[in-house]
């Protein structure tokens, strides 16, 4: 009986991992909020959310996105961002914004700023609403 114990106990240790994320070093339970991509200040609107593990969604100018997120912090990758297909005037912003967002490798939470990069240097800089 006491193997058997010990062997349910072992199989359930996965299911207890915690969250390596960038979601847990900071960026979780807030909305991000694009000020700056490629260096130019970002005027539509598109906001960032890690809303469980293992996940991040948000709002880009036009659409509605999601993706999985599963790598350790400070590692970040999208991997493949699904989004709603409504048209917009900002389709070029939404575009380059996604784009960027597919790219990045590196995440940074500084308090209220979250910073995403790549080999090039800083792609996406969010700030977090209140």
């Amino acid at each position: 009986m006491r193997s058997f114990l010990i062997l349910a106990a072992l199989s359930a240790l996965p299911q207890c991992q915690s969250d390596e994320t960038v979601r847990a070093y900071g960026a979780g339970d807030k909305t991000w909020t694009l000020v700056e991509l490629d260096g130019t200040p970002f005027d539509a609107r598109a906001t960032l959310t890690f809303p469980e593990t293992g996940k991040i969604a948000g709002e880009a100018p036009c659409n509605a996105y999601s993706a999985a997120m599963t790598v350790p912090y400070p590692w970040f990758d999208a991997g493949h961002i699904a989004a709603t297909r409504r048209a917009c005037p900002d389709l070029a912003a939404e575009t380059a914004f996604l784009n960027a967002l597919g790219e990045v490798t590196i995440s940074d939470v500084l308090g209220d700023t979250l910073i995403l990069s790549d080999e090039s240097g800083e792609r996406l800089i969010f700030k977090a609403v209140d």
